[in-house]
């Protein structure tokens, strides 16, 4: 790939050149290296209600075998009339909940002025696909340093979220997990919320070495769609989840964001346990093969 290449720093190919790069490429999370052989959940509330709720969901989560604790004290929502997190005292209910569990926290910034503030609580910023192409965010994001799981538009190509990469990649920060979540397809609300691009987990493993992970739970918006996705994401190669959990008692009729797409703790359990055995086959320390 030649020096005009729109995501040169991460492309797989210069990071096989160079002889001072460690491969495969792992980010570390809190307690959790994501992009090695063993794939990673992170799993908890679609956005942080209480203090109550995120607790047992936390708790939940970690005894059904996730390493690391989602959840949005900042919500992006399509309505300005739905709910929108609880902000700062949202941050801080993940950071109780961390304490508790040791689960590490990945949570969402919407704001370049917002950076720092969620920093501090955050072991991981998420950048949602809203967000994906808001260059101002991943610069700022990019500079403060700390790991970015950077979610794919739903309308965006291969190479516009690569191209959204490398500008966090551009301020010196290679710690970038990528998430595909869905793209809007001719199906989209027949019997799916959008379409999970599958074929897009082995072509990113191949045009770069940052890890790649699969939400199932914005791609089907369905519980019951939700399990078989995560499976048919870490079977295409991907290195994680990232999976919607309700509290084991919660009412998903009562949820304030997504909760007709939040599985339970039990089912979570269940996927864990699906995809264990193949922590042992080294996956990610194999590229895909080349294009002729």
């Amino acid at each position: 790939m030649g020096h005009n290449a729109p995501y040169r720093l991460i492309c797989r190919k210069e990071r096989r050149a160079s002889r001072d790069a460690a491969f495969p490429h792992l980010v570390r999370i809190g307690p959790a290296s994501v992009g090695g052989p063993t794939p990673v959940v992170i799993a908890g509330p679609c956005a942080v209600e209480s203090r109550e709720q995120t607790l047992a969901v936390a708790r939940a989560v970690k005894a059904a075998g996730a390493v690391l604790l989602r959840g949005g004290a900042f919500k992006p929502r399509t309505s300005p009339h739905d709910f929108q997190g609880l902000g700062v005292p949202g941050l801080e209910i993940l950071a109780e909940a961390r304490a508790e569990t040791g689960l590490g926290v990945v949570t969402e910034v919407m704001d370049p002025r917002l950076v720092e503030q969620v920093g501090r609580y955050a072991d991981c910023l998420q950048i949602g696909a809203r967000n994906m192409q808001n260059f101002a965010l991943l610069r700022e994001v990019g500079r403060f340093g700390k790991p970015v799981l950077l979610k794919r538009h739903w309308g965006a190509t291969l190479d516009e979220w690569l191209g959204a990469a490398e500008y966090v990649a551009a301020e010196g920060n290679l710690q970038i997990v990528l998430c595909e979540r869905g793209i809007r397809t001719f199906t989209q609300g027949g019997y799916n919320r959008f379409t999970l691009d599958l074929n897009v987990v082995p072509a990113v493993r191949r045009a770069t070495f940052l890890p790649v992970i699969v939400d199932p739970s914005h791609a089907t918006g369905d519980t019951e769609m939700v399990p078989s996705a995560a499976r048919a994401g870490i079977a295409a190669g991907a290195h994680g989840l990232i999976i919607e959990v309700i509290g084991p008692e919660a009412d998903p009729d009562k949820a304030l964001c997504d909760g007709y797409q939040a599985i339970t703790p039990a089912v979570l359990a269940e996927i864990v346990r699906d995809i264990r055995p193949r922590e042992e086959q080294e996956r990610s320390s194999r590229p895909f093969p080349r294009r002729a």
